[in-house]
């Protein structure tokens, strides 16, 4: 593979939601990114030059739901920082793919890679979820009440074959789509995760789904096994840090598929910064330390294969709202976790509207116009690429969090007043939860 993306010169501006910088290009990133910690930076993951790290899972409501003009406006704003965009075959705005067998339905997945295409993508897919006739139900299109209830079931056993076949079918009409993760969070595999997942039935099928789309496109690239690294307060796990402990049931689950999978060329994950009780150990900035962990464990456990974060989550999910620009503070520094982990890509879960409020969306569903979630992932993929060199730069006030690469710099103040503070020979003053980017 060889995917350039190109830097975009940006004029120096505030840009929306409190982030501020003064803008200079970026030059050639001439080596892959390295695993920052505190006080030390460790060998680059494997990743090739110019691989953008960074994009977003379009889901139920994308720029394509809307209107050819609306289409046009989010496509064009895309394009100007080419990033991964990726879609699942069913669900998340696709209709069932093939209603009877053999009998297919292109129309959602065609709308979806075309909107890809349009806006300059490297475009990803989600080989899930299953038609309902592989999983019990009846054929023909998806009936309204089965969507909430089935949408996340599991294909049967027996049609593990159609799905693989299905999954061919995806990979043959879409020729210009070179990157496949296989299932969704073990859907269907593991109902209760207080108790060990049906592992082996998902690794049979990514075997079988692994060798279908090999043969049919022995140039795709395709990747397991989308597990969620839940975390608790307590636990046996050896997985652990002040951010929590991981599941064991999700470590046995990946551990199994590793050691019995067909192949690989990427490992997927997600998970949340929070526990599955919603809390946030032992804040919310240091909850986020979660993210550079489970990256270095799964780097040295598979031999440093590249590691995606298909999904990645940092509100708990209990009610919990923050004003924006503590939100979006608390968005960049996972990203800069991530960053310094090596993820070799993260991908934002866009929780895009058609109307009305919409918390965290990329851009505004009124206008199109780019949203400060959108802009903090658009500007990521346009300064720390996986190809970019990661410098060692402290702050004198550890409330301001830093991430550098030799011609740019981004600062993040975690507290909810000023901070002065000496970064990079510089004093800065950050407003509470500013986001600052400056050129050095």
């Amino acid at each position: 593979m060889a995917v350039v993306v190109t830097a975009v010169l940006a004029v120096a501006s505030c840009s929306p939601g409190g982030t501020t910088g003064d803008r200079r290009p970026p030059g050639q990133a001439t080596a892959p990114a390295p695993q920052a910690t505190a006080g030390a930076i460790a060998e680059p993951p494997p990743v090739d030059a110019g691989w953008p790290r960074w994009g977003f899972t379009h889901t139920g409501v994308s720029a394509n739901n809307v209107s050819p003009d609306f289409e046009r406006t989010v496509a064009g704003t895309l394009a100007r920082t080419p990033m991964l965009q990726n879609q699942h075959i069913m669900g998340f705005g696709a209709l069932n793919p093939e209603p009877r067998r053999g009998e297919f339905f292109w129309e959602d997945l065609d709308s979806r890679l075309d909107l890809m295409r349009e806006s300059g993508a490297i475009p990803v897919i989600t080989l899930c979820c299953a038609p309902d006739w592989m999983k019990g139900g009846p054929e023909g299109p998806t009936e309204e009440s089965a969507w909430k209830q089935h949408l996340e079931d599991a294909p049967y056993p027996e049609h593990y074959d159609d799905f693989a076949r299905l999954a061919a079918a995806v990979a043959t009409r879409y020729t210009d789509v070179k990157y496949f993760m296989v299932w969704n969070e073990l859907k269907g595999f593991w109902k209760d995760h207080s108790k060990p997942a049906d592992f082996k039935g998902y690794t049979e099928l990514y075997n079988k789904v692994y060798a279908a789309v090999k043969a049919a496109r022995p140039d795709a690239q395709v990747g397991g096994p989308y597990i969620g690294f839940d975390s608790d307060a307590e636990g046996s796990s050896e997985l652990r840090g002040p951010w929590g402990v991981v599941n064991q049931n999700a470590l046995d689950a990946f551990a199994y598929w590793f050691e019995h999978k067909k192949g690989a060329d990427f490992v997927v994950v997600d998970g949340a910064s929070p526990t599955e009780a919603h809390e946030l150990r032992p804040d919310e900035f240091g909850a986020l330390g979660k993210f550079g962990a489970v990256t270095a464990w799964l780097r040295k456990r598979t031999g440093d294969l590249p590691v995606w974060w298909s999904e990645w989550y940092f509100v708990p999910e209990d009610g919990t709202t923050w004003d924006e620009p503590k939100r979006l503070a608390v968005q960049a520094v996972s990203m800069m976790e991530l960053a310094r982990g090596g993820a070799a890509t993260a991908l934002y879960w866009n929780p895009q509207a058609k109307e009305g409020p919409c918390v965290g969306c990329m851009w505004a569903p009124g206008t199109g116009e780019p949203r400060p979630s959108g802009t903090l992932v658009t500007e990521f993929a346009r300064w720390f690429p996986a190809g970019a060199e990661l410098e060692a730069v402290a702050s004198s006030d550890p409330r301001i969090r830093v991430l550098a690469q030799p011609r740019e710099l981004l600062m993040v103040n975690t507290a909810d007043a000023p901070v002065s503070a000496t970064v990079d020979g510089r004093q800065v003053t950050l407003q509470p939860y500013e986001i600052k980017w400056s050129g050095r």
